[in-house]
């Protein structure tokens, strides 16, 4: 059994798109799964299109956050919310294709597998930067210099994950020394709106799970 987890802001729109996109690479691959939508205080209709949604297909869980906490402490409360046999942490934008979980999941013997990032799924200075963040952080716990947010992780490494409570999933498994691998996936360029992150959010979370990665050496 594979438990999805999105975090979900402003992402209405586009909810039923990535439901219909994960069913047909899950169903397709022969996989049991649950898709779990933790929407995130979010101020459109996301709660009300993951409700509709679940309403018509009972893989389809949610969670409603009264509050924006943000991506990472959505994802640790999807995280808790579900028994499984593996857990696989999807954006809800699209970013990440539905179509590459099967892969993830079938590359995973023991700890983490992450979606390596690859393609031109944002501006040249957002990937720049990404990519500084990653490579720092790479050397201070190393994990993969190319590991994002999109993974697929076994019980143990959700076990310690929620246990060690991170403020960075990646950061979180390089210091629970969680063995760690990846698989390139190239990335979508958003279908539709903005990234929630404006420039200073990226900037201060940057700050902040860097600082809390080299204290946790």
């Amino acid at each position: 059994m594979i438990a999805v987890v999105t975090p979900v802001y402003k992402n209405g729109a586009i909810l039923g798109e990535l439901t219909r996109r994960l069913a047909a690479a899950l169903d397709g691959a022969g996989l049991a799964w649950t898709l779990r939508f933790v929407v995130d205080g979010s101020p459109d209709d996301s709660l009300a299109v993951a409700h509709g949604l679940a309403a018509v297909d009972d893989r389809l869980r949610v969670t409603a956050l009264p509050a924006n906490v943000g991506q990472n402490a959505a994802l640790l409360a999807g995280l808790a919310a579900d028994e499984a046999d593996v857990w696989v942490c999807l954006d809800a934008d699209l970013q990440d294709p539905p179509e590459a979980v099967p892969a993830l999941v079938g590359q995973l013997t023991a700890g983490v597998v992450f979606a390596g990032r690859r393609g031109d799924y944002e501006s040249r200075g957002r990937l720049l930067t990404g990519a500084l963040h990653r490579a720092a952080l790479a050397r201070l716990t190393g994990v993969p210099a190319d590991a994002g947010a999109f993974l697929a992780m076994d019980r143990p490494s959700r076990d310690a994950l929620l246990a060690l409570r991170a403020p960075s999933i990646v950061a979180g498994v390089g210091a629970a020394g969680i063995r760690a691998v990846s698989v390139p996936v190239v990335r979508e360029p958003r279908p539709s709106g903005r990234s929630a992150w404006t420039t200073w959010a990226r900037v201060t979370q940057s700050a902040r799970t860097l600082a809390w990665a080299a204290r946790h050496r």
